[in-house]
């Protein structure tokens, strides 16, 4: 899988008194990427709800290169750069046209209704498989 491409425009609820986009919504903005990159692979993410897994955000982090502004079209691109056993990472950039904006990754965790930490390839070989398939087919093709 190619690097996912998602179109979105800059909300005036998302900026502040000078058309200024707000740093957090970059974070909702991966969030975009990422969910639309799972459903695109066949994994959204009621899949892994249905399974009794959830991937709670261990760690996030974005450098600001420069400001998005209200009704800015922005391109968010998202690939999936690494699965292990209990975690993956997922590498965000956002830019408008060609001029980067920002760029960061997040880190989940796979873990049960109890809130453990699961080894996926041993809980859901099915769902692993998947993600395996999603990030061999990005090598292949290159990504973000």
């Amino acid at each position: 899988m190619r690097r996912m491409e998602t179109s979105i425009r800059v909300r005036y609820v998302e900026t502040d008194q000078m058309g200024v986009a707000y740093h957090a919504n970059y974070l909702v903005w991966f969030e975009v990427g990422r969910t639309e990159m799972m459903r695109e692979i066949g994994l959204p993410y009621i899949e892994f709800e249905k399974s009794g897994l959830m991937l709670p955000v261990l760690k996030a982090y974005c450098e600001y290169k420069h400001a998005a502004h209200y009704d800015d079209q922005l391109i968010i691109n998202t690939r999936l750069s690494d699965l292990q056993k209990v975690r993956l990472t997922f590498d965000y950039e956002i830019r408008r046209e060609s001029k980067l904006l920002a760029r960061g990754y997040t880190e989940h965790a796979f873990i049960n209704q109890e809130g453990k930490p699961v080894a996926l390839k041993k809980f859901s070989p099915f769902l692993w498989n998947r993600l395996c398939q999603a990030l061999e087919k990005q090598g292949e093709k290159g990504g973000v």
